[in-house]
């Protein structure tokens, strides 16, 4: 479950470890426009505007498998972006209807109110639940909505506790994501895909290749998962940020309950610093 994955990335992260260890590392292509994500398998039940142009994403990788993104240009300017994971896995509908927050409402209006462009990475079951709130963000141009699995299973074995999906079900998986994000009136989610976990391997590059995505790792863990101390989050957030950083967060109150403080910290003094935020869209764009 969900729990135990972001505890043990929380561990992981006050020992310096990143969640990209458990990745492979394919070479990053460079940067093409592609059309948008495989949906034939899962047909939309909302009306929704597509868009002019298609977002920027990577060519295909080596052996034409699924490209992977973990930081932009470090030479092109102080830009920085911020990546915020809204987790809900398939069978924790019963512990939000008990009352478990799996959504942040301050975060959102923390970063509306500090104007700060975001990438939300969610999952279907998350965009189920709380339809409402994935509309909203959807059609926020100051947030882009991204793909964190339907189920938030697993794509590699030994993953953190979590269950895993089978090699057959991935791309699925994954469609059925964009799905719920149209039934729930997201017009416009990007072609970028976050592995739950951050765990992957080459199987899973090649499963999603016809879904035509761009996998999106991070090179700064912001170590919010269950974390108490704000303080402490927010100094290992400055202290990883670099020009074209992706930083990874999370949108869940149950799981990752300073965020918010956080965010209203590191904002503030990173641009101070002459940081510039923008979305993933834009680093990989550039």
């Amino acid at each position: 479950m969900v729990i135990t994955l972001v505890r043990r990335v929380s561990a992981a992260c006050l020992l310096g470890a990143a969640l990209t260890a458990c990745a492979a590392t394919p070479h990053q292509a460079p940067r093409v426009t592609r059309p948008a994500p495989s949906t034939a398998s899962a047909p939309s039940t909302a009306s929704a505007p597509s868009s002019t142009s298609p977002p920027p994403t990577l060519a295909p990788g080596p052996g034409g498998l699924t490209p992977v993104f973990k930081h932009g240009s470090r030479d092109r300017g102080r830009t920085v972006a911020l990546t915020f994971d809204a987790d809900m896995t398939a069978d924790q509908g019963a512990r939000a209807a008990a009352g478990e927050h799996f959504d942040n409402p301050g975060l959102i209006a923390a970063l509306r109110a500090l104007k700060v462009p975001a990438t939300v990475f969610m999952t279907g079951r998350w965009a189920e639940e709380y339809p409402d709130q994935a509309r909203s963000l959807g059609r926020d141009p100051l947030f882009e909505i991204a793909n964190h699995s339907y189920s938030h299973y697993a794509f590699t074995d030994d993953c953190y506790g979590l269950p895993t999906v089978s090699g057959d079900r991935m791309r699925a998986d994954v469609e059925r994501a964009y799905a719920a994000f149209r039934t729930a009136g997201v017009p416009d989610a990007r072609p970028y895909f976050r592995f739950p976990g951050g765990c992957y391997d080459r199987r899973a590059l090649k499963a999603l290749t016809p879904v035509g995505v761009t996998a999106v790792q991070w090179d700064v863990v912001s170590g919010d998962a269950f974390a108490t101390d704000a303080e402490a989050v927010s100094r290992q957030v400055l202290d990883g940020v670099r020009p074209g950083s992706v930083v990874v967060m999370h949108c869940t109150r149950s799981a990752a309950p300073t965020t918010e403080r956080v965010v209203r910290t590191v904002v503030p003094e990173l641009r101070a610093r002459g940081f510039r935020f923008v979305k993933v869209s834009a680093l990989i764009g550039s």
